[in-house]
């Protein structure tokens, strides 16, 4: 699937168009091989999510028009409900956010789930206090050196500020595949004038890869680098594109 995303964001449509074909294979061919199997049939498969799809969407294909896409959604979920109440079926507000999620996704889906039925935040801003006391906390775990919590409190920390992205209606995925293909686009762009330069990242050092990252970075926003861009870094400190994250996160 990340293949086509980003066959996607490259405009690519020639390997989109391959990617597309390896998606509807593996599909096709799990679905073949369930009915092989005696399990279902591929036109069961698609028969069962054209229903659905009519089912869950009245207000596309039936007289319930709906004012809002909020009001489309609460709709949905209270179909979805309805059809697990009717099927027997009972459980947390939290069923059906799939454990294979990416932990980011499922982070997002998990906080979707919990604020529909009304555990969320009135607005951004104890968010940002949520992210600040949870900062607070990883640096108190990272004085005791103690891994397991260092690792937790980190856990914490993204958290709170993925329930921040979803609070300011941002998808924390997209918006950290945006800055991945960002810090990509850029570091490139840096080995590649080193290159010129006659130089290697691993041995050209910090402070000129930093000088570098910060003239690109000028160059794609059309605006001179200004002197407090370029850090006087020691040598055991992060380059500037290990922070880009700030760039677009919100503000």
């Amino acid at each position: 699937m990340w293949e086509c995303v980003s066959a996607i964001d490259a405009h690519d449509e020639r390997n989109l168009l391959e990617e597309l074909g390896d998606l509807y294979l593996l599909i096709t061919m799990v679905a073949w091989m369930k009915e092989q199997e005696g399990a279902f049939t591929v036109d069961a498969v698609l028969t069962g999510i054209a229903e659905k799809l009519v089912r869950r969407h009245p207000h596309v294909f039936g007289p319930g028009k709906t004012a809002s896409p909020d009001q489309a959604l609460r709709q949905w979920d209270e179909i979805k409900a309805a059809e697990k109440k009717a099927a027997g079926i009972s459980g947390s507000s939290l069923d059906g956010v799939p454990k294979s999620l990416p932990p980011l996704e499922r982070a997002a889906e998990l906080q979707k789930k919990a604020a529909r039925v009304g555990f969320d935040w009135p607005g951004p801003e104890p968010v940002w206090d949520k992210i600040d006391e949870e900062l607070r906390e990883l640096r108190e775990a990272l004085q005791t050196g103690d891994a397991a919590r260092i690792e937790d409190e980190t856990g914490d920390l993204l958290f709170s500020v993925i329930n921040l992205a979803r609070i300011l209606k941002t998808d924390p995925g997209v918006a950290l595949h945006g800055t991945n293909r960002k810090f990509e686009t850029r570091f490139r762009e840096v080995e590649r004038r080193l290159t010129e330069q006659g130089a290697r990242p691993a041995d050209a050092g910090l402070a000129r890869m930093d000088e570098l990252w910060n003239q690109v970075k000028s160059q794609e926003s059309g605006k001179p680098a200004r002197d407090e861009d370029s850090r006087k870094t020691a040598p055991d400190e992060r380059p500037r594109g290990f922070d880009e994250g700030q760039d677009s996160a919100p503000k």
